[in-house]
């Protein structure tokens, strides 16, 4: 075996998602597997899904080492240093990447890696395992978008890797190196429908403060329709699924590439029901009728704040009347909305929390979710709030979610907050249904969002950590 690929996701170990289970194989490392193998390489695949931290340090202990390639992101980062020493205890060789280790190259090369991999591990892996094999540190010099430490303890950069160009070059992931149908069966027993994943492009070139963009950069690389509707036909034909989910980051940014796939999967009978993530700009109203007549049951859409003056500052370049209209689109055409909202932007005050409700109140999606804004390293946001980013307490323990942003509102102010719209979105709801509504409901959900009001505008005063 000339490389082991894993990740740092174990549901088992994880309340909150077995809660919600619904997991999706890592597409990510199953794109370097079947990579690596076409060129000749030896790649297994330790799916740690469905398995546990102590199968994983078992094998590695057990197995002859060669090369441990982990890919981590801010959600795993305490495992994937875990997995890390351990492999290194038991002579492994480890390589980590991802959209994480890129922000913290120093961190990681710390906590036990040998090498991390900045950027689309595909190509740079296909140089670094002969250069790690041969263990001259001058090989590793010349592969590029790689960080590693000299002999002299220092920690050395490499040229930025280009991105791969054409993605139809690329073979699908390498899914039956995991056990998919698993994946597919805890979806169907949970949900009443089996769902698997595939992308359609990689990257956004978007320019949303917080965002991420450390693996993709800011590009946006499509396959062609005719490649994607083959693998689409073959996950059909192979796992029989229910549903899919298109893990773009923003799948429909390019009309003519929509309006194309969406007439290849017509000219092949094909449909099926789906869910992705949009952005409201680009949803007009016969790329919404497209997605309709392709099988899209749900889009979830990144509104983020009923404030206008907030998505300024976000970069968003959305406009909230954009997002109300884009709902109210999709749900003519009988396409369930989600809506991704961000409490504690930077500047944001009462009078934006009171535009977010009645923006969501108005808009009438479907579900929506709600998180309290966290600087992820490598990010403008991130530059923005670092002078006032206390450290946590221990680095490799924590993640970026976090960290704590001096003067910034408390959290109870943001419950309240979350508190408030909850309760105003539900009684706009009873009230919709006119006479059959209880009152006796209507007087609960009133007497909880004064209360949540009082608490908001009491606690406005309190920060999350002093001056």
């Amino acid at each position: 075996m000339d490389l082991l690929l894993t990740h740092g996701y174990f549901l088992y170990e994880d309340e909150r998602e077995l809660q919600i289970m619904k997991p999706y194989v890592p597409l990510g490392i199953l794109y370097i597997c079947s990579h690596l193998r076409s060129r000749g390489f030896a790649v297994e695949v330790f799916d740690s899904t469905f398995s546990s931290s102590n199968e994983l340090f078992t094998l590695l202990r057990s197995t002859p080492p060669a090369i441990l390639g982990i890919y981590a992101n801010l959600m795993t980062r305490r495992k994937a240093l875990e997995i890390a020493r351990t492999a290194r205890e038991a002579g492994w060789q480890v390589v980590v990447g991802g959209p994480e280790p890129g922000a913290y190259v120093d961190e990681y090369l710390q906590a036990g890696a040998d090498v991390v991999v900045i950027g689309e591990g595909e190509n740079t892996l296909e140089e670094l395992l002969p250069a790690l094999r041969s263990g001259s540190h001058r090989d590793l010099e010349r592969v590029k978008g790689i960080a590693f430490r000299s002999a002299e303890g220092q920690v050395c950069r490499t040229a930025p890797r280009p991105q791969i160009a054409n993605l139809d070059a690329q073979p699908w992931p390498a899914r039956e190196a995991v056990d998919i149908d698993r994946y597919v069966s805890t979806w169907r027993d949970h949900h009443g429908t089996g769902s698997v994943s595939f992308i359609t492009a990689r990257g956004c070139p978007y320019s949303c403060r917080w965002c991420s963009h450390q693996v993709f950069g800011k590009t946006h690389r499509r396959r062609s329709p005719l490649a994607v509707v083959d693998e689409v036909e073959w996950l059909l034909d192979r796992y029989h699924p229910e549903m899919t989910w298109i893990a773009d980051d923003v799948f429909t940014i390019h009309h003519g590439w929509l309006f194309q796939y969406a007439a290849e999967m017509k000219r092949r009978s094909l449909k099926v029901p789906f869910e992705c993530i949009s952005r409201a700009d680009r949803l007009s109203t016969k790329v919404i009728e497209t997605l309709a007549e392709l099988g899209c049951f749900r889009i979830w859409i990144g509104s983020e704040s009923g404030s206008q003056r907030i998505l300024d500052a976000m970069d968003r370049g959305v406009t909230v009347e954009q997002v109300q209209t884009a709902i109210a689109g999709c749900k003519a055409r009988g396409i369930q909305t989600g809506m991704f909202l961000m409490w504690g932007y930077e500047g944001e005050e009462i009078v934006d929390i009171e535009a977010t409700v009645q923006h969501v109140k108005s808009s009438e999606p479907d579900v929506f979710l709600t998180t309290v804004s966290y600087p992820i390293k490598g990010t403008p946001y991130f530059d923005e709030v670092s002078p006032r980013l206390l450290p946590l307490p221990s680095w490799e323990l924590g993640s970026d979610r976090d960290l704590r942003i001096r003067d910034r509102h408390s959290r109870r102010f943001y419950l309240y907050a979350d508190q408030l719209l909850r309760h105003e979105v539900e009684l706009a709801r009873v009230v919709k249904k006119g006479p059959t509504a209880k009152q006796e409901s209507i007087s609960k959900l009133e007497h909880l969002i004064a209360e949540a009001r009082k608490g908001l505008h009491a606690c406005q005063g309190e920060v999350e950590v002093l001056s």
